[in-house]
């Protein structure tokens, strides 16, 4: 497989395993596609992460020590930051009770070992079709807002919008989770990427540009700012 660098604002993938091997081998394959990715080694750390990053993707292990996959799942849907991630339980278990027990405690998919590289990686694809459509060419509609991510245009309502690069990824993870609150430090991982060093308040800087922009026509301004904590956007 040839090796991806990460783009800047492509999708984020955690990887919960407590095998050191294995998580080596899905990050290096993961990260060969093109996907970001962090790992944790135990439940404890995973919630940490998931709490700060806002994973696209957590592929969760069922036999981690001291607190099992399953209870883990459960804590994150339990956790409102943690409901536009995908979880794909992996586990050696493949009896069907296992499988229903998973997905009953919010696991969105469930894929048994031994499993192939390929495979695990359609997974992820296809559950980032619904947690990031953008990724997968999707339009996005929030009021009068429409984000064609493939054709790379924007409308609101008749009119035009013409935004730079970093604007459209930035208004593109604003419309994925509408009305979901990102942090300026989110936003700085999601559009410009962890291994890119931008000050925060870089993201307020072009946060102002959306929003002129989107404004032109007189428009009420789509974009809330909740002091304190960050941006989002809302249908009003």
């Amino acid at each position: 497989m040839s090796r991806l660098e990460p783009q800047a604002g492509a999708a984020l993938v955690l990887v919960v395993d407590d095998e050191p091997a294995q998580r080596a081998l899905l990050s290096y394959n993961l990260e060969a596609a093109g996907f970001r990715v962090l790992t944790a080694q135990d439940g404890e750390e995973a919630l940490l992460v998931i709490a700060e990053e806002a994973p696209d993707v957590i592929l969760l292990d069922w036999m981690l020590p001291r607190v099992s996959g399953i209870e883990v799942c459960r804590q994150i849907r339990a956790r409102p930051e943690a409901q536009g991630s995908a979880v794909i339980m992996v586990s050696a278990r493949s009896e069907e009770g296992d499988l229903v027990r998973g997905l009953e405690t919010g696991a969105d998919d469930y894929i048994t070992k031994p499993y192939s590289v390929s495979e695990l990686l359609a997974r992820v694809r296809a559950n980032l079709r619904r947690v990031r459509p953008s990724q997968s060419g999707a339009v996005l509609e929030v009021g009068d807002l429409r984000l064609d991510a493939q054709a790379h245009r924007v409308h609101r309502g008749a009119r035009d919008v013409h935004l730079g690069p970093t604007e459209f990824r930035l208004l593109a993870a604003l419309m994925e989770r509408s009305g979901k609150v990102w942090s300026r430090e989110a936003l700085l991982d999601r559009v410009w990427g962890r291994d890119i060093y931008v000050d925060s308040r870089t993201v307020d800087v072009h946060i102002g540009r959306l929003r002129k922009t989107l404004c032109a026509g007189g428009e009420q301004d789509p974009i809330r700012t909740i002091r304190g904590a960050g941006y989002a956007i809302e249908d009003r």
